[in-house]
């Protein structure tokens, strides 16, 4: 259900998504102007692409488009230590058609508690059991244009099994911190989940 009424009815199951804030852009929910939008524009099972009427601060009109994942709950990104290392994935991305160095991650699922999440992705993406999950905080990807966050963690797992190959993970790397760093410094590791979660593991002292 998309266009208008998929827009309305998006207002009204999730309404944090299209709150106003003072001297802010305001979202305008005049049926008139949310048609001339387009509303609801596109919807899969993990995305929405949402585009927006709204008056900007300085009074002008228009539009402001925004992906919004389909689900409340945040998606996830798990930074593994095995025996204190990190542990990469080597993950074909379609998106920049290559090979990406980059920790597992996923979309939040319904239902589930932000840290069963956590450990659904680590068991299968690399086929590992959560010992200790360690929240580092929260990221927003993009705020220019996604309207969700996701949820960092460092987890300390005992061994690595199968790996999702169907979903394009080839190998994995096992490497000391101060190695994965380095990749971040050569441009072998670009990913910005994963920049995010060394930087906030290094925070957290999970370094060393």
């Amino acid at each position: 259900m998309n266009g208008v009424e998929g827009y309305e009815r998006l207002r009204a199951e999730r309404p944090e998504l299209f709150r106003n804030e003072p001297g802010g852009i305001e979202i305008l929910t005049d049926p008139a102007a949310v048609a001339g939008a387009g509303g609801l524009l596109y919807r899969d099972p993990y995305v929405m692409l949402v585009r927006d009427a709204v008056r900007f601060p300085d009074g002008r009109e228009g539009t402001y488009i925004r992906s919004i994942g389909t689900t409340p709950e945040p998606g996830c990104v798990v930074l593994p230590l095995l025996d204190g290392q990190v542990v990469l994935i080597e993950h074909f991305r379609h998106a920049t058609r290559s090979w990406r160095w980059e920790v597992p991650r996923g979309f939040g699922t319904r239902g589930l508690a932000d840290t069963e999440n956590a450990a659904k992705e680590l068991r299968e993406e690399i086929g590992a059991e959560v010992l200790e999950l360690v929240p580092l905080g929260a990221v927003h990807p993009d705020t220019g244009v996604m309207g969700d966050q996701v949820l960092l963690y460092a987890a300390r797992i005992g061994g690595i099994g199968r790996l999702a190959v169907g979903e394009g993970i080839r190998s994995t790397r096992t490497v000391p911190f101060a190695e994965a760093e380095e990749m971040v410094l050569d441009g072998r590791i670009t990913d910005g989940f994963t920049l995010a979660a060394l930087f906030r593991a290094r925070l957290a002292g999970l370094a060393g």
